[in-house]
């Protein structure tokens, strides 16, 4: 199914304004990780925001994903504060890590040889 206009504007908007907040709330750490959005899937009707967040070092994402998922509601009045004049209503969020840079990293040490599992 194709996303509409409306709703590649709004994933995009909502992709920008978390990577901020996430580049902020990093670098006011004391802890040193890397948060990036990946990708943002929203519904057809603007109700429900699927964040994809990949995390470096990989040490930290269950640690920093718990306490994204503890505070989602925190998370959902920033968004509303931030594009509540655009939309009428502030779209629910789930996150989602993205293991895609890790699959490619895998796949091309077994492509060299030197994976668990080597091709060659």
């Amino acid at each position: 199914m194709n996303e509409s206009n409306r709703q590649r504007k709004v994933a995009q908007i909502i992709q920008e304004d978390f990577a901020e907040f996430f580049r902020k709330q990093a670098s006011e750490s004391a802890q040193s990780f890397l948060i990036t959005v990946s990708d943002v899937k929203i519904s057809a009707d603007l109700g429900v925001a699927k964040i994809y967040l990949s995390i470096f070092p990989s040490e930290h994402r269950n640690a920093i994903m718990k306490e994204i998922e503890a505070n989602k509601q925190q998370y959902r009045f920033f968004l509303g504060k931030k594009v509540g004049a655009q939309l009428r209503i502030v779209p629910q969020l789930s996150f989602f890590l993205d293991t895609t840079l890790d699959d490619v990293e895998r796949i091309e040490k077994e492509l060299r040889g030197d994976g668990e599992n080597p091709l060659l």
